[in-house]
């Protein structure tokens, strides 16, 4: 369940809740008991958080997949010497870039 407060009265279900959902502009006491922040008073922001977090999470776990991948493809690979270390040097920088780049993509995030 999720919870959206701004005040001092909202601090114990923000604690309670699985997901608090406090303003930026409420008290401090609803700040600290919320699981996030929304920097907007504007509680319809708390539709625009959920949605980028199931964007990151679908971004991160992306990034698992393809890391995963590669180490078990190149590990194997330069364990037996059929890997050049200059050239699995490199492919791991490539790999780095794309996890950075793919990260990224989160920028583009545009709220509803």
């Amino acid at each position: 369940m999720a919870f959206v407060g701004d005040g001092v009265n909202d601090a114990a279900a923000l604690a309670q809740s699985d997901l608090g959902l406090s303003m930026g502009t409420g008290t401090d006491a609803a700040i600290e008991a919320g699981d996030l922040t929304l920097v907007r008073g504007d509680p319809l922001a708390a539709a625009d958080a959920v949605r980028l977090a199931r964007r990151t999470l679908g971004t991160i776990k992306g990034n698992l997949f393809w890391a995963f991948g590669y180490n078990v493809a190149a590990i194997p690979l330069a364990a037996a010497g059929l890997l050049n270390p200059v050239i699995a040097g490199a492919a791991m920088a490539c790999s780095s870039l794309f996890v950075v780049g793919n990260s990224l993509r989160l920028r583009g995030f545009r709220p509803l």
